[in-house]
């Protein structure tokens, strides 16, 4: 409800409703156009997960004559049966997720460690090593040099560490978290010192504390990209398959579904061959929800973290 007051020289109207709420229609119009916006977006990013998802337990068939559907018309398994017809796929399902957890371990506490330090601007060299930062973010090696390192210089073919070591830290993320840290107040770490705090016990008690949005984001970052990466096991443990993360077995399925039907009926009489178009489906399906059910769990510190580095104090 509005009133009005009123005085020899104006009028003052006040407003009884919530400070800073605009009912104009100009307001109105714009909040009704985010909102059909924001949901047009929602249904862009959502409608093609759900057509792979139906696409995956449609048939060959189905898939051919029906360019766009969400629920198929004849239910079929045969893509995850043929995905999980050997124990392949769980031994993968092992690695991918020992090298995540692992792999993430290692990233964050290079970035951590390595960011605390640079923060700190009593650190002798530090700006010879923040530029040696600042040049590997625009070039690198190649792959060729880098495969002689792994491969025959630390001879780490075959194993976890030849997948776990190359991208141990990443400059551009090692920088943000940097910032981070200097934005935290130096009283902090003046009154734990004073305290008989060494700098770990700082680091320990006080810094990683106050940080836990900025390690979750970055940790999901890692996370993700170790789930998905492929490559690097690809290149560096040809003779080492039962090392091989979920990512690389799901390639060698997707080509095996494509052209290799006479040599498996070769090996096994029953073996039918399943649709191309739905596996690659399920493929996707089944490399994708594993890291997707991990967000929900970290979605109250992505919100904080991600906007890390926006703001300076």
């Amino acid at each position: 409800m509005d009133k009005t007051i009123s005085s020899p020289n104006r009028k003052l109207k006040i407003s009884s409703g919530p400070v800073g709420q605009s009912n104009s229609v100009g307001s109105r119009i714009f909040d009704i156009f985010n909102y059909v916006f924001l949901t047009l977006v929602a249904v862009t990013t959502i409608l093609p997960f759900v057509y792979i998802i139906g696409a995956s337990f449609a048939t060959e068939y189905e898939i051919a004559t029906r360019p766009m559907f969400f629920i198929p018309q004849n239910v079929s398994t045969a893509a995850y049966e043929f995905i999980f017809s050997s124990n392949k796929i769980l031994r993968g399902f092992a690695n991918s997720i020992f090298i995540t957890v692992c792999g993430t371990a290692i990233n964050l506490f290079c970035t951590v460690t390595m960011a605390y330090a640079l923060s700190k601007t009593r650190l002798r060299g530090r700006n010879f090593f923040l530029n040696m930062v600042i040049i590997s973010m625009f070039f690198s090696g190649g792959m060729i040099p880098g495969y002689i390192v792994i491969a025959n210089i630390l001879n780490l073919s075959n194993t976890y560490w030849s997948v776990l070591l190359p991208g141990a830290i990443s400059a551009y993320n090692m920088m943000i978290v940097k910032n981070f840290f200097q934005s935290i107040p130096q009283e902090l770490e003046e009154s734990a010192s004073m305290d008989g705090c060494t700098d770990i016990g700082v680091l320990l008690k006080i810094v990683l504390p106050l940080s836990l949005p900025v390690l979750a984001t970055f940790g999901l970052f890692y996370a993700v990209g170790h789930w998905n990466a492929y490559f690097g096991a690809m290149i560096y443990m040809k003779s080492a398959k039962e090392k091989w993360p979920l990512q690389v077995l799901l390639r060698e399925l997707i080509i095996l579904s494509n052209g290799s039907a006479g040599d498996m009926n070769a090996m096994d009489p029953e073996f039918i061959q399943p649709p191309e178009q739905s596996v690659k489906m399920a493929v996707i399906v089944v490399s994708t929800v594993p890291i997707m059910l991990v967000y929900p769990f970290l979605q109250k510190y992505f919100v904080k973290g991600v906007m890390v580095g926006a703001l300076k104090g």
